[in-house]
């Protein structure tokens, strides 16, 4: 069969057999050939357990090797994972894992002990993703068949395991693969169900169009493997391409993050918006800001030479051996990426969404264009249903081989995003360009409509805002008919200045000044509140805007 995920598995496993594969950072590496032979160990403990094809298995612990094996070695088996982030509450593990009606629960060690499995009545089998020990199971002759698993596995190949053992389950295209859920609230959550041929699509575009990655390679896995935009292209890519994956096993603090970087330069980067901007922000434009360097710049021949030791710099943060970094999840910060291009910092932004696994454009960083998200990739296309036809912009409605097979058990969700032509409306606002280059303005639900009838994207006002002194993040929200600014300062700098409290409104009111001066009159923001904890994140780490709207909006 031809255009099969697991077939794209199934040869790079047999083509890196002895290259290492995975490693836990400052712990076990297993090699290509060990990968294959813990997931074959998996499968003949699916089999004692009862596991079918078709059966939902829930994955949920933080990133690491155990956790790549278990994935691929579920869908090897034939069986549909669950990836469920780690740093969801138990309650709304507990609903995913009903919800799918898992059959088998794997978990990290830290996440085990929030659980109980008294919940999880359909559950057969549960185990301890740190070291695949049995946990519970309704077959209690699982428990000596985990501690015989070595016997059963060396009876089933007495003179070992090699890569011409490798053979995988036939799935169909259409296929169900992976069951993810989109949020961390029960009341809202929605299992996307990703086919066979959305994993595929997205694999063999990342293979083809990221040429510099090679076998051998080191990737630093950062990203939540549960969500799909880490899982993609971390992850899958990776795999097929036979690249050395590391894992943190940690929460990835900035000082961890540089030793990785340090240790392993990677290859590809992949990373949030907020993961840039804290660096630039916090390590560049301080820089920037000095006297003398600030004189320099005004030096036409000298400027170049400062620009490029900061560029060299900055390369050297992220290890200096990255072919690009690909930042996805959110927007980037226009003035962050205006400085990044003026350095040929490479860099290149993308867009997705879950329900695409993930993505639907995409540009290498030597030909993307500023303030898009790259061109539509190969298999899927993208059409704006604009209003006016003046601006172009519209709904984005995305199409092919990358789209989800609807929500799962919720026909409701899925009749209002798919239309009966295959369309899907992703809920965002953009245009296309004449040179084919993809622009986001803001996500319809955010869309505020002005007294005069003026299309208002809180977004391209966030985005100014952001840039103001102290300010950290913001949030523009209509109260009435009028444009209110949510503020996080950046209090630990205004902190060390000296700044007190009242002195922070006036610098606040006078950031406000400056915005509404550069803003159109619609656009105009009448007052602020400032917020003393940061806003509530999503896991692609994007605002959750949804809890500061006013409550009439909700």
């Amino acid at each position: 069969m031809e255009n099969r995920f697991l077939g794209i598995v199934e040869d790079s496993i047999k083509r890196h057999w002895d290259l290492a594969a995975l490693s836990d950072y400052k712990g076990k590496t297993y090699s290509y050939g060990d990968m294959a032979r813990e997931i074959e160990k998996l499968h003949i403990l699916y089999e004692r357990a009862g596991i079918m094809h078709g059966d939902k298995v829930a994955l949920v612990g933080r990133n690491s090797a155990n956790w790549v094996i278990c994935f691929f070695g579920t869908l090897a088996y034939g069986a549909v994972v669950v990836p469920i982030l780690h740093d969801f509450k138990a309650d709304t593990i507990h609903h995913i894992v009903n919800h799918s009606g898992a059959k088998a629960v794997f978990a990290g060690g830290g996440n085990w002990e929030t659980l109980d499995e008294r919940v999880m009545p359909e559950v057969k089998l549960f185990m301890l993703l740190d070291d695949f020990s049995v946990i519970d199971a309704v077959d209690k002759k699982l428990f000596a068949i985990r501690e015989k698993l070595d016997f059963y596995f060396t009876k089933r190949y007495p003179r070992g395991m090699s890569n011409t053992d490798v053979a995988y389950y036939l799935e169909d295209p259409d296929e169900l693969a992976v069951l993810n859920y989109t949020s961390g609230t029960t009341s809202s959550s929605k299992g996307v169900m990703i086919p066979y041929r959305s994993l595929w699509s997205n694999t063999k575009y990342a293979y083809e169009n990221v040429p510099f990655v090679k076998a051998g390679n080191n990737i630093v896995c950062m990203l939540p493997m549960a969500h799909m935009y880490g899982l993609a292209f971390e992850i899958l890519n990776s795999v097929s391409k036979g690249c050395h994956i590391h894992f943190l096993t940690r929460t990835p603090s900035p000082k961890i993050v540089a030793d990785a970087f340090a240790t392993f330069k990677p290859t590809l980067i992949l990373a949030v918006p907020l993961i840039i901007e804290k660096i630039v922000r916090s390590r560049v434009f301080p820089e920037l800001e000095k006297p003398l360097i600030k004189s320099l710049l005004k030096v036409p021949v000298v400027n170049k030479l400062v620009l490029k030791a900061i560029a060299q710099k900055l390369n050297l943060a992220f290890g200096k051996n990255f072919g690009e970094i690909v930042i996805g999840g959110a927007a980037l910060n226009k003035e962050v990426e205006s400085f990044l291009r003026t350095i040929n910092f490479r860099y290149t932004v993308g867009y997705g969404l879950t329900e695409c696994g993930p993505l639907v454009a995409y540009e290498q960083w030597d030909t993307f264009k500023q303030g898009s998200v790259g061109r539509v990739v190969d298999r899927m296309e993208v059409c704006i249903d604009s209003p006016d036809p003046t601006s172009g912009v519209g709904k984005i409605f995305v199409k092919g081989t990358n789209n989800m097979l609807g929500y799962y058990m919720n026909q409701e969700a899925t009749d209002a995003v798919m239309l009966p032509d295959g369309w899907m409306n992703t809920g965002d606002l953009g245009l296309i360009d004449a040179d084919g280059f993809l622009f986001i303005k803001g996500r319809s639900k955010t869309m505020i409509l002005s007294s005069n009838g003026q299309n208002i994207y809180p977004e391209e006002i966030e985005d100014v805002l952001n840039n103001k002194p102290y300010v950290n993040e913001s949030l523009i929200i209509s109260e009435g008919a009028k444009l209110m600014a949510l503020i996080y300062p950046d209090w630990e700098l205004l902190d060390k200045n000296g700044i007190g409290h009242d002195e922070v409104e006036k610098r606040m009111q006078q950031n406000l000044n400056e915005l509404n001066d550069e803003m159109p009159a619609y656009s105009k923001v009448s007052g602020f509140k400032l917020f003393q904890e940061e806003f509530e994140k999503t896991p692609k780490r994007s605002i959750k805007r949804y809890l500061y709207q006013p409550k009439e909006e909700n």
